[in-house]
């Protein structure tokens, strides 16, 4: 298994920046007064596909799994159900787009409901977690943690993704820190995913 990669240890490198790697997931362009954002199609199924690679990977801890319970198992089931439609029906719809506009309402949507069931499953699965670290093995638990984290990086490069259109489009402060991009490369590789 990965090293075991610390949340606070991948943020802390691109706190209260936004790393110029992570800006490159989205482009801006100006026409009068009309501002387009574009944003990578490949960025967002790769962070949509780390969100679904961290519940088979901490599930398929069996002691974690079983220690867990069924009820929180199906819980944590139902995001990860709920993660793998929002990313269909927008892989769906991109098809072999490069880049969308997230300028655009249908977009925007697609995109925000990632977001939203990314979120989720981090929740459900940090919850089902402290319920149970006093019950499984420091190995297993830290294994599990490994992917935690790595999950955690990839929604705060997604949140700082997002705020950086918010940001372009107005003036007012960042809200959430860019992870650099080698720490979110990392991230995407401890969560088996090859960025595209």
């Amino acid at each position: 298994m990965s090293p075991n990669i610390s949340r606070r240890v991948l943020l802390r490198a691109g706190t209260g920046t936004l790393a110029a790697g992570l800006l490159a997931a989205c482009a801006v362009t100006k026409s009068g007064n009309v501002t387009t954002i574009t944003i990578n199609v490949a960025e967002i199924r790769d962070y949509g596909q780390a969100g679904l690679n961290a519940v088979s990977t901490i599930l398929s801890i069996a002691a974690l799994a079983s220690a867990i319970g069924s009820p929180a198992v199906g819980i944590i089931n139902v995001a990860d159900t709920a993660l793998s439609a929002a990313l269909t029906s927008f892989s769906t719809a991109a098809g072999s787009t490069l880049t969308i506009s997230y300028d655009d309402t249908n977009w925007k949507s697609r995109v925000d409901s990632i977001l939203s069931a990314l979120t989720k499953v981090e929740d459900d699965l940090s919850m089902a977690m402290t319920g149970v670290s006093t019950k499984v093995s420091g190995t297993d638990l830290s294994d599990a943690s490994t992917a935690l984290n790595a999950l955690g990086t990839i929604i705060s490069a997604f949140r700082a993704l997002l705020d950086s259109v918010a940001v372009r489009r107005s003036i007012r402060p960042i809200v959430n820190a860019a992870p650099s991009r080698t720490q979110v490369q990392q991230a995407l590789k401890v969560l088996g995913v090859t960025a595209g």
